[in-house]
């Protein structure tokens, strides 16, 4: 697995918000988790990000490593535990986090954004490189990078907020809500922008109300209720499976 998430507790205060949630993620893939508003959604993409320290639980990372004929293998001693290192260093690792809300910086520019998403990155060369694959990913942000990105449309703020996160070379990428708020017509564009991150190497892990959207673009999903996970399937079953359809699907 990429990252193993292991009987995690989370606490606000009196309030428990997670209660002993574990999920996997394995390389390549796009994991869903689908769930009503409240359900502890945004609280498990926080404490796997570094954002929020857990009552209990593990949060553990162990990246693939490639061998002399480019075969993908478990290195296994490369585990590490993330529960009590500094966001900064798990982004290091390879995860970065596509907040919900996008939190752009509106009185920066584009290309400003962007360089802040490259702090992990190494030289001019190396920061220009994942600059033109952003923009090759989102052709717009290449025609608005001397715009503020505060002018920018709702759907171009999104895709800001991706490219700034694809900056940093992440092996796992965390989206929270990528259609929060968007027209139908820009949200079908952010999902196959999130089908090509994946196609490109990428893993991802997919916080979403639009729980077809999610499902139709994941291979597989976990359902969370009440900070509890009770359902757990291949996206396709879960797509048809009554009880998801009744709660999330509209039917």
């Amino acid at each position: 697995m990429l990252l193993s998430v292991t009987n995690l507790t989370v606490c606000y205060g009196a309030i428990t918000a997670l209660h002993d949630v574990s999920v996997d993620i394995a390389p390549g893939e796009i994991v869903a988790l689908i769930g009503a508003n409240g359900a502890g959604k945004t609280t498990l993409l926080r404490t796997i990000s570094g954002l929020l320290r857990p009552a209990s639980g593990s949060v553990t990372w162990c990246p693939p490593t490639a061998d002399s004929q480019n075969r993908t293998l478990e290195y296994f001693g490369a585990t590490r535990e993330l529960v009590g290192m500094r966001t900064d260093q798990i982004v290091q690792l390879g995860i970065s986090h596509v907040p919900e809300g996008r939190q752009i910086f509106a009185d920066l520019t584009v290309r400003d954004n962007l360089m802040l998403g490259a702090f992990v990155l190494h030289g001019r060369r190396e920061i220009e490189q994942e600059l033109q694959r952003c923009f090759a990913l989102f052709p717009v942000l290449l025609e608005r990078k001397h715009q503020r990105a505060g002018t920018l449309s709702g759907g171009e703020q999104q895709m800001l907020a991706m490219a700034r996160a694809l900056m940093g070379k992440p092996r796992l990428l965390l989206l929270d809500e990528p259609s929060l708020g968007l027209a139908p017509l820009v949200v079908r564009q952010i999902f196959q922008i999130i089908r090509e991150i994946n196609q490109r190497g990428a893993t991802l892990f997919l916080v979403e109300q639009n729980a077809h959207m999610a499902l139709t673009v994941a291979h597989r999903g976990y359902v969370l209720q009440s900070g509890r996970v009770i359902l757990a399937d291949s996206a396709a079953n879960l797509l048809e499976n009554p009880e998801v359809k009744r709660a999330y699907l509209g039917g």
